[in-house]
Parts: C-alpha cells; structure tokens; sequence
C-alpha cells in the first residue's frame, strides 16, 4: 500500500512510532479487523495523520503520535471476522450467508448476466497457504531441515529470508503476507547445532530480528517485484533482497559458493533460470535471494551489482473446491480466466490443475499483452486464459478487451491499485480478507472468504434473482389476464357483470400479494448454472413469455367462464358466485405453476415452504368469505351447496393440472 510505504519512509515518525509498532503484543493486531482494515493499519494511519496535523498545528508531535498507535489498542474484540458498515449491508441476504457482501443493489441482477470472471489466483483460486518445499543452493536441491548454518551461503540465505520480511507469527498464527510468514515457518523447522547468532535465536525470528537492527528499506511493490533492506550482518551494512526470479537474477554479478564468491557466468544463470522453470513446471511459487555489501543508501537505484544466493520454492495448493467451481462456471457459460503476479509457467501450471487451461487455449506475461495492439488482443482474447505478471494497467486493458466484444465482466481484486479495474468492470468483487479499504469501496461486491467458488454462488443467486422476479411477473400478469378476459367475454356476449369491483379487490389483495412474494423465495437450483448467461439487453416479455402468459391466463379465464356458466344455469348471484371463487382459487393454485419452467414434482412441493404457506392463507381466507353468512353481503357472494363447492375445486384445479402434464412432457 502506497500509504503504508510513505509512512514506514517518514524517519521522523518512525524514530517515535517503531517501538511501538514492533512490539510483540502489537503486532498481534494485525489478526483483527476493524473499519474495514487490520487493526495494526488502521492505527497506524491515525497516528501518522495525527503526527502531519500536530506539526501543522505545533503540538507536541511525540505524544500525538504514541496517542493515535494506542487509541484503540485496548479495545477488546475477540472476532476475526469481516465486519462492513451498515451501507455495505445493501445486500441479498442469501447471498450473505454466502460470504457474498452486496454493496450494489444492482449488482445481484447483473450477477446473472455474468459471461466473463476474471480472477485473481491467489487466495481465491488457491488456499493461500504458502510451504517451502525445496531449496536451490549452488546446484544442489535442499529440503529446510537439510541446511547447514555452518555454511556461511546457507546461513545468509536465512538472513534475507527471515530479515528481509515483514511479517510474524504469534501464537502459531501466521500475520502478514503468506510467502513471507512460509519462510518463517521454514526457518523454525532448521535445527540449530552452532554457536552463532542463529544458535542463540533458538531458531526465532524475533530474537534475531532484535539482534540484528534494520536500517533501512524499500518495501515491495509490484513494478519492481523486489525487497529490500539494510542491516549490520557481523559489523558490515549489508543490503538484503528477495524478489522475482526474472527481476533479480539479471542484476547479480557475483554467485556465492561454499568456496566463496565468483563472478556470475550466463551458464550460471542458465542453470539458475533452468530450475525456476522446473520448480514452476510444478506450480511451485519461486522467490530468488540476495545480498551485497554497501554502504551506500537504501533506495531503488542501489538494487544492482548483488551477490546471489539462491531460491526457495513454496507451494500454494489450490481450493479444494476451486475445480468444480472452474467447471460449474463452464457449465454455465461463464469463462474464468486467471489473472496473476506469478511466473507464467506457475500459473500455467495451476490453471491447468484447476480445468481453467486446456489444450489449445493461451497465457500471456504482462509484457506480452503490453505488445499487443487492441485489435491483436480482441482477435485473440477468446484463447487467452492466463495473465501472468500483469500491472494493474493490463487488468483495465483486459476487462475493456471482453467488454468491447460484448461481454459482462467481472474482475476481483484486493490492493489499492486495483481500484480502477474493479469500477471498470460491470461487476467489480474485492477480497474481504486481503482487499485494501480502496478495492473495497471501489467493488461492487465483496468476499468475505475471497474464494472463487464464492463467485459462482453468487452468479447462481444472481440469476435465481431475475428468474424469480421473471416467475412473479409471470403470475401477476397471466392471472389478471384472466380476469380480464373474463369481464371481455361476458361483456361481449351480453352476459351479467361476472365480478364485482369486491370481488376484484379481494382477488387483487389475496393472490397478488402472498403467492407472489413466494415465488420470490424460491430458492436457487443446480439447474441454473446450465444455462447460458441471459442477453443483458433482452426485456422479460419475450414472444415466449408473451405466448406463455396469455395460454395460462386463457387456461384460468376458461375455467372461470365454465363455474360462471354453471352458476347461471340458477342465477345471477350463484354464477358470479362461482366466477369469483372459481378464478380466486384458480389463481391461487396457480402460484405452484410459476416457481419454475419444471414441474411441480420435479422441484419438490416442499421445497419452497413459503409457497405452501401462501396457498393455505389464501384458501383460508376465502373460506371464511365463503362459509360465514355474515360476510356474504359484504363481499356480494350467494350461499353455496355442496356440490357447486366441489365443481369450483375441480374447475380450478384443472388449469393447473393441464400445465403440469405439458412440463412434464416438455421436459421428459
């Protein structure tokens, strides 16, 4: 983070802040989550602003500084948790328990018309777990436990893996970036058997670390794709740096052997560059190490002229679930792509693993796509499914690409530089565990697990969403087009007035409310991830769902007109009687019909309990309408004998049983 950088560069803040900052116990805010960020940023960022004001405002800039780290510091929260304001909580709440964070209301339609997710690797299509597995050492393969700390190579390599590196780990948690608490882990598993400084740390980092004051930095960033620091190893300043194998590599001179230091050779980096391919051939994560000794100032210009060391390879596993969710997107005409800092072949490797590479398909470098010309990439990007060491830059460039051959894009991201690409993308999904607070406001949605599978969830209650609003509106209009046509056939064939306007407002009040709220319930099936991503432009009334809706409402309205005429053979009052009852239940039993294209017994008539629940309010109702004397002539209804009641069920019912057999034949 930008800020956080400038803020570690300010010498005259840190020369106050750093005791507090380093301390054990505040360190271990780094595991809490408050407004949005960590606890440790968080403070951080209060004092440093503090600081800036008070030296404004001439105020004692110690304290203030001591004040801001500490403000929140004693404030006890046991939760490790996400936790959003109440503006981020515009949300679905299925999609919620979901670990899907809605900030956009309009992103849970969107969601549906997903063509394109564009996804980050790490920690979303993988565990983010990061384990050393081997180690390169002039030549030689190393497991951690085999390094000898006699061997002066070895023993600066554990320097720069555990000096050069910001994280901790407290109460076996690991706090910070993953890579590097990995390399912690590994240092902890060395056996120490020698009186030197390591012997003393009893293989603990923070003893070392205390032994071994840093002078100087330059943190990591992504352009550069280096760290580095400063500190006194054996009384001579000693710049430590880890970084990119492809980056590093190319400004060292000189290789440290057990024999001592040599000139590096192109054989040399031939061989180095030969196992960074085999290591990536496996997926394996490779940071390569090394140092030289200076006196000159820390900055990005004195990042050349270094002595290498080695490299260390780490596995990230992928998601347990990161497969299937690979495929359920392909099912469901979704294309992932995989976009990530990682060497090509790593990527390739895992994006392989996951069934997001197959045969035929393309990965580009950042470098690669930065030659391209945008007619050159919207020719190819259909092949492309792997971006490795992309900038921030390729992602916009990546997303306009789909977008301009008509696709919906959704991008993920975490850091503040990813900003720009998630507002570009129609839906923008931040991490909720390693996005910044920039990524976060600038998403449409956010994960709270940051994991891929959890992306596809949310396209599945996407799409549940439109169905279901597609369903209601279904039912409303087919319903009251039959009421319509009702009233336009007994008004053209000279006939009494079948409904009065209460039977009409009954009819409205009972089956436009509850039935129709149910129907958005529904809840969201396996179904809905074999369809294709719906047109974005394309209205709900369709000529299909036009000619569907006049059928059913056609259906109820002649069942209706049947009771009508079956009444009339009495009267008047009995066939009106009849009418309102008839299309009333009609209606209700219709809302079983419009939960799905299926049928009722293929979605399950238990399935959605609020359907059932609406079905017996509304049959109650119009019982008590029907059976109670006292409300007869409120309601303008005729008493009914026995066997006009079992005609109403049977006419009402058949409308519903038509439609069943033609889903079931339609889809058998």
């Amino acid at each position: 983070m930008n800020l956080m950088n400038k803020i570690y560069k300010d010498k005259e803040f840190m020369s106050v802040a750093s005791p507090i900052l380093s301390h054990k116990e505040f360190l271990k805010t780094k595991s809490i989550v408050h407004h949005g960020n960590t606890r440790y940023n968080h403070s951080v960022r209060v004092s440093y602003t503090a600081f800036k004001l008070s030296k404004m405002l001439g105020f004692d800039t110690n304290a203030v500084i001591r004040a801001g780290a500490l403000h929140d510091f004693f404030l006890v929260r046991d939760d490790k948790n996400i936790m959003t304001s109440t503006k981020m909580l515009i949300d679905h709440p299925k999609m919620a328990k979901e670990n899907a964070i809605i900030k956009n209301l309009k992103a849970v339609e969107s969601l549906g018309c997903v063509s394109v997710i564009c996804s980050d690797k790490t920690g979303t299509l993988t565990q983010n777990k990061m384990t050393v597995q081997q180690i390169y050492i002039e030549g030689r393969l190393y497991e951690p436990d085999q390094l000898d700390l006699l061997n002066q190579t070895h023993r600066y390599l554990l320097y720069d893996a555990v000096l050069n590196n910001d994280s901790s780990i407290v109460d076996d948690k690991g706090i910070g970036d993953p890579t590097e608490y990995a390399l912690l882990e590994m240092f902890r598993r060395i056996e120490a058997d020698t009186s030197s400084i390591l012997k003393e740390a009893n293989m603990h980092e923070d003893i070392l670390r205390q032994n071994m004051q840093r002078l100087e930095e330059v943190p990591f960033d992504s352009d550069r794709k280096l760290m580095s620091t400063k500190y006194m190893l054996h009384g001579v300043p000693t710049i430590l740096t880890k970084g990119a194998v492809d980056v590093l590599l190319d400004r060292c001179d000189y290789v440290r052997c057990s024999d001592g230091i040599r000139p590096m050779t192109e054989a040399e980096k031939d061989k180095i560059r030969m196992q960074n391919q085999l290591f990536s051939e496996n997926g394996l994560r490779v940071l390569s190490f090394a140092y030289k000794e200076s006196e000159e100032n820390l900055d990005i210009h004195a990042e050349y002229g270094y002595t290498f060391l080695g490299l260390i390879s780490m596995v990230d596993p992928p998601r347990e679930e990161s497969a299937a969710a690979v495929a359920a997107s392909k099912r469901a005409g979704i294309r992932p792509v995989m976009i990530t800092g990682d060497h090509k072949v790593t990527a390739v490797a895992i994006a392989r693993r996951i069934g997001i590479f197959e045969e035929g398909d393309l990965a580009l470098t950042g470098a690669e796509l930065d030659a391209m010309s945008d007619s050159e990439l919207d020719e190819q990007i259909a092949q492309i499914s792997v971006y490795a060491r992309v900038s921030p830059e390729n992602k916009i460039r990546i997303v306009e690409a789909w977008q301009r051959i008509g696709n919906i894009v959704s991008m993920t991201g975490d850091g503040v530089n990813d900003a720009p690409a998630l507002k570009k993308a129609d839906i923008g999904v931040a991490m909720g565990i390693t996005g910044t607070e920039v990524s976060k406001d600038a998403a449409d949605m956010i994960l709270s697990d940051d994991n891929f599978a959890t992306i596809i969830k949310a396209v599945a209650n996407g799409r549940n969403v439109y169905r279901n609003i597609k369903n209601a509106i279904l039912f409303l209009l087919s319903g009251n087009t039959a009421g319509i046509l009702a009233v336009l056939y007994t008004s053209l064939m000279g006939l009494p007035v079948p409904l009065t306007p209460v039977h009409l407002l009954f009819i409205n009040l009972l089956t436009d409310s509850l039935p129709a709220l149910a129907i958005g319930m529904e809840p969201a099936d396996d179904d809905l991830l074999k369809e294709k991503p719906r047109n974005p432009r394309e209205g709900i009334l369709t000529r299909g769902f036009m000619i569907t809706m006049i059928t059913q409402g056609l259906l109820i309205a002649a069942a209706s007109m049947t009771a009508y005429h079956i009444g009339l053979t009495v009267s008047s009052a009995m066939a009106s009687t009849m009418a309102f009852a008839t299309l009333t239940l009609a209606r209700l039993f219709h809302g079983f019909n419009c939960r799905g294209s299926e049928s009722i017994f293929r979605l399950g008539l238990t399935s959605n309990r609020y359907s059932l629940y609406a079905f017996a309010a509304g049959v109650s109702l119009l019982a008590l309408v029907i059976f109670i004397p006292a409300l007869h002539s409120v309601f303008s209804i005729a008493a009914l004998p026995t066997t006009a009641l079992g005609q109403i069920v049977g006419l009402a019912l058949m409308p519903t049983v038509i439609i069943q057999i033609t889903k079931i034949i339609r889809h058998r």
